[in-house]
């Protein structure tokens, strides 16, 4: 099997970057801060779209692989990937997962958040969960610098969340994104036996943990093919930045005035 080439990015292309993650968190922000009780998933992909629009960009979901929406909406258990639907209506202290991708000027921009409709999670372990993923995230991030590999990542990210009794999904991944939503290398949430790719100056990856409440196994709806569920109905959640590897410390390009850190 031939192995997908890591790209290493100049400044210039790092320019282009940098803007297309701007403009994604800028969507993913004035979404999280709209979504409330009563809105459909539906609602919530249309309100993205004009937004997307706004920043000059495309959704990169949109139609990528036959994708029928503008973001991803997944509620509760459903992990990542959910079509908004207009029967699909967010409930008080639902937890909503957005991901979302913006393409502009030639590059992709890509983030997630998990927010909870309301405000106040419905439960302990929904407010732990919320927090332990976005814990786990910038445990990876942490790791993200030059001269380490993308194992070291995933042990971040998954001892993080074991720790709190949780567990992280093993069977999606992060990736590279610059040119290309989806491109080497794939960044799992948990280190795999042997070695992994190191880590290098000018290297762009997504860093996502999905973890679960419960088991990590997920399933995939049999009538749309994209939403992905808990195997055994647990809540989800679900966090992603973009990261530039520089010399110095990780550089987060989907940074949003409302990160907790």
């Amino acid at each position: 099997m031939v192995r997908e080439r890591i790209i290493i990015y100049n400044e210039t292309e790092i320019a282009g970057i940098r803007r297309a993650a701007r403009a994604s968190a800028q969507v993913l922000e004035r979404i999280a801060e709209a979504v409330c009780p009563g809105m459909s998933t539906a609602d919530v992909d249309r309100l993205a779209g004009e937004f997307i629009r706004e920043t000059g960009g495309v959704s990169a979901f949109y139609g990528y692989h036959g994708y029928p929406a503008q973001i991803c909406v997944s509620l509760n258990d459903e992990v990542v990937h959910g079509i908004g639907r207009p029967d699909r209506i967010i409930m008080p202290g639902d937890l909503v997962s957005l991901d979302c991708g913006v393409t502009i000027g030639g590059y992709v921009g890509d983030n997630a958040l998990t927010v909870c409709a309301g405000g106040v999670p419905q439960s302990e372990t929904a407010a732990r969960l919320l927090q332990v993923t976005e814990d786990s995230l910038y445990a990876g991030i942490s790791q993200a610098v030059e001269g380490n590999c993308v194992g070291d990542i995933g042990q971040a990210v998954e001892s993080v969340a074991r720790q709190a009794g949780f567990s992280v999904v093993r069977d999606m991944v992060g990736h590279g994104c610059g040119r290309t939503m989806h491109e080497a290398p794939e960044v799992p949430n948990y280190r795999l036996p042997g070695h992994s790719p190191m880590l290098r100056r000018g290297m762009v990856i997504c860093i996502e943990p999905m973890v679960n409440a419960g088991t990590w196994r997920i399933e995939i709806d049999r009538k749309d093919k994209w939403t992905t569920r808990t195997l055994d109905g647990s809540l989800s959640a679900h966090f992603e930045h973009q990261i530039l590897i520089t010399e110095d410390e990780p550089e987060i390009l989907s940074w949003r005035k409302s990160a907790s850190r």
